[in-house]
């Protein structure tokens, strides 16, 4: 696996090995030694998937702690825009983005660290969508900022994305005290 640090430290893109022939292929998605050596220590006790149609955005999800999860996000079919906004008060990137494409054709991962809001834009009909989370779901810890907040600057590539109740009313990023 190649680990791909990137602006915000912390976040990784990863890209597996693909062993390919014309039976089709193989990689490993999770290997706990190779991420250790990565720095990625994260003891993963939750898998989740979704599937949406497209331009469905969904994000900018997190959870408060102690229910804070670190997220392992991945495309199984279809293709995401990715993105992840910091949110630690004391990093030197407090509020600044970093959004990558995956793919089921890329394979490409992207590791998510706790303390960063996490979201994604389908690209593509029918896009299967699988993470790994550090932490159970715990519904009182969730929470969300605002996918369009102007002063987070994200160019998500469409205007009006196919969102739940619950995205529409996240809170600008002003108006959001981190707890991390």
């Amino acid at each position: 696996m190649k680990f791909i640090n990137v602006e915000i430290e912390g976040l990784f893109v990863i890209e597996p090995n693909v062993f390919e022939d014309d039976r089709g292929y193989f990689f490993e998605s999770y290997n706990k030694v190779e991420f250790e050596k990565n720095g990625i220590t994260d003891f993963f006790v939750q898998d989740n998937q979704s599937k949406s149609q497209k331009d469905v955005l969904r994000g900018l999800h997190f959870q408060k702690p102690p229910y804070a999860q670190a997220k392992l996000v991945r495309v199984i079919q279809g293709s995401v825009l990715d993105v992840a906004v910091d949110l630690r008060k004391g990093s030197k990137t407090y509020g600044e983005h970093f959004s990558v494409t995956i793919s089921a054709k890329n394979r490409k991962m992207f590791y998510i660290p706790a303390g960063f809001a996490h979201g994604f834009l389908t690209l593509e009909d029918d896009t299967i969508f699988s993470y790994k989370c550090s932490n159970v779901y715990h519904s009182e810890s969730e929470d969300a900022v605002l996918w369009n907040d102007k002063e987070l600057d994200i160019d998500w590539g469409v205007n009006q994305p196919i969102l739940s109740e619950k995205d529409n009313k996240a809170k600008s990023f002003n108006q959001f005290n981190s707890p991390f």
